[in-house]
């Protein structure tokens, strides 16, 4: 059967517009990847940004951290850097903390005696001690230096004048490649808060926070990592340093030790004296953390970000490839903040 011209012509035009159709319908196909499709991924056109934010930011402040920082390691290396130590450094805390009489008068005349004598024996009185408070220190450098703060970024206004709470919740330490998170509230400390920032959203999605500043209270965050995060990895039981070094050190044995070494019969005396030097080498290095905190770390930042909609709903849910910059100061000094980078998703 043969078909007219004017049959295949009508014919052709019908086809063309069904196909035509079933592209515009909504159960039609639709290419994602297509730069040209008004529904694709890289359309923002309409892209708002409102809401509460959860970001997770690394920093990386090693070149920037605070000089008194520096002492809290100073007085662990302490105990274990001398030819007589931990034996010399158990015994001069024990000294500090003796009443004046005899027995401190023979211990202090006899120090280098006494040490050297415990060290011959240190096995049977703190056969960890040495290895544990290096590791101590390793690590708490190590998490002190690299870790995360978790914030929260509450987004307000019209478009073309949104701004933010920005509000620090908590901190996140790598050691020995595990992220742990650790939140303020669960450890009697308050939220760090920036009101009023800034924030841009433009036609690409790229995100624009403007400079504001996060003060820190540096030393606790020491302290949570330190009997939060530290300890437990050297010494599950232990669950701050007053513990950990009872547990290492057999304050009974020094006590033995001591008055064999001094051929004195009071090892209780000198075991008391052990027993309080240890509380006093914990709280001396307490008070170098507790004393960071005479100023802030002030993290004065500014970020760029791009902005996702994944879920189609004109909103920005995800928040992908942020970058801070700005500044660390501490102490009425600041530094370049070194490489720090931030992602996050909507709550």
């Amino acid at each position: 059967m043969k078909t007219s011209t004017k049959t295949t012509a009508a014919l052709f035009i019908a086809l063309t517009s069904m196909a035509a159709c079933a592209a515009d319908a909504p159960g039609g196909t639709i290419d994602p990847n297509n730069p040209d499709n008004p529904n694709g991924p890289d359309d923002v056109t309409d892209l708002k940004m409102s809401g509460k934010y959860e970001l997770n930011s690394k920093f990386d402040i090693a070149a920037n951290m605070p000089g008194t920082v520096g002492d809290v390691f100073r007085e662990i290396v302490d105990a274990t850097n001398g030819t007589d130590d931990p034996a010399n450094y158990l015994i001069m805390k024990a000294l500090e903390q003796m009443p004046a009489g005899s027995l401190k008068n023979a211990l202090q005349g006899a120090v280098p005696f006494v040490s050297g004598y415990l060290n011959d024996r240190l096995v049977s009185f703190a056969p960890e001690f040495v290895n544990k408070m290096k590791l101590i220190g390793a690590t708490l450098d190590d998490a002190t230096k690299n870790f995360g703060l978790i914030s929260e970024l509450n987004v307000s206004g019209a478009p073309g004048a949104l701004t933010a709470v920005h509000t620090g919740t908590g901190v996140e330490f790598k050691i020995q490649n595990n992220a742990i998170p650790f939140m303020f509230a669960d450890y009697g400390a308050p939220n760090i808060v920036a009101n009023g920032v800034g924030i841009k959203l433009d036609t690409s999605g790229k995100v624009t926070i403007n400079a504001h500043k996060l003060p820190l209270s540096y030393g606790k965050v020491v302290r949570i990592a330190l009997d939060e995060a530290v300890i437990p990895l050297v010494d599950p039981q232990a669950r701050n340093l007053n513990e950990l070094f009872t547990n290492l050190i057999d304050c009974q044995q020094v006590g033995i030790k001591i008055a064999e070494a001094l051929d004195i019969n009071s090892p209780s005396a000198f075991e008391s004296a052990c027993n309080g030097g240890l509380t006093l080498a914990a709280g001396a290095i307490y008070s170098k953390i507790n004393g960071i905190d005479a100023s802030a770390l002030e993290f004065k930042i500014n970020g760029t970000a791009k902005c996702s909609d994944a879920n189609r709903d004109d909103n920005c849910d995800t928040i992908q490839r942020g970058a801070w910059g700005g500044q660390l100061g501490y102490s009425g000094t600041d530094a370049p903040l070194a490489t720090a980078t931030f992602a996050g998703k909507s709550m």
